[in-house]
């Protein structure tokens, strides 16, 4: 009896992060560029369901009976794959077609500075003439210095990045890709980290003036995976009243004979 309600509330649990992953995927899809996440469950540590010194039968290692040791959420997971195109027709909103990352010199609350991977190419320029993000973080050129470059002038920007005011070449926005995105995770501020053993490699992807990428989050589908969540929490409740119920019964009604 007591292994059944483990099982069915470890199911609850489980289906209570799911939905915090699916509710922070809604929340975000109309966030430039945002990657969904996923979720993945796997089963109860073996380890902890094996008999062990069981004297009845000498070096022997048994499972603890027969049923489910129920389910343990296993990792959240991020779709990298490309949004939609949204056009703006602003001269300093671009989108990446392909695989890559624009590369944002991040400042933080406490004034550190560090170097941050971004999809998120809603830039503008400020009265220095710097091209930085909404939040005034500094865009990478290829060079891997700030960007620097006419406030009052008119510019144009080709598919490699490179950035064109009064015929002239002027700078190139800095696009790169990740070797493996096992070692990126999201930073917060629409932004990636690069993690420890990530190894940066060069991007194929094309630089698209005058519009921005959407999120991937599929709305729709992310309401349905809602609802079969909450289907499967309420399946799990009901098993645990079930269960609860036989044992009431068993201890207050059967054990008075």
């Amino acid at each position: 009896m007591v292994k059944g309600l483990y099982t069915a509330y470890t199911g609850m649990v489980h289906q209570q992060k799911r939905m915090d992953v699916i509710s922070n995927n809604l929340a975000n899809s109309a966030t430039t560029a945002f990657k969904k996440e996923g979720a993945t469950a796997r089963s109860f540590e073996h380890e902890l369901a094996i008999k062990i010194k069981d004297s009845s039968e000498a070096f022997i290692d048994r499972g603890i009976g027969n049923m489910s040791m129920g389910v343990k959420f296993g990792e959240t997971y991020t779709d990298y794959s490309q949004g939609s195109f949204r056009v703006t027709d602003n001269d300093y909103d671009v989108a990446l077609s392909g695989d890559g990352f624009f590369r944002i010199q991040f400042t933080n609350k406490q004034g550190e500075t560090s170097i941050k991977l971004s999809r998120d190419g809603n830039f503008t320029v400020n009265t220095n003439g710097y091209l930085v993000t909404q939040d005034g973080d500094f865009v990478l050129g290829a060079d891997s210095n700030p960007i620097q470059i006419d406030p009052n002038s008119k510019s144009s920007i080709d598919t490699a990045g490179r950035i064109t005011q009064n015929d002239a070449v002027v700078a190139q926005i800095g696009v790169v890709d990740v070797e493996d995105y096992n070692y990126i995770k999201k930073y917060g501020e629409n932004m990636y980290d690069l993690l420890e053993g990530g190894v940066l490699t060069d991007s194929a992807a094309a630089v698209e003036q005058g519009c921005l990428e959407q999120s991937n989050v599929q709305v729709v589908s992310e309401m349905v995976e809602m609802i079969n969540v909450t289907r499967a929490y309420e399946t799990n409740q009901k098993a645990i009243q079930a269960v609860d119920s036989t044992i009431d019964k068993a201890v207050n009604q059967v054990g008075r004979v």
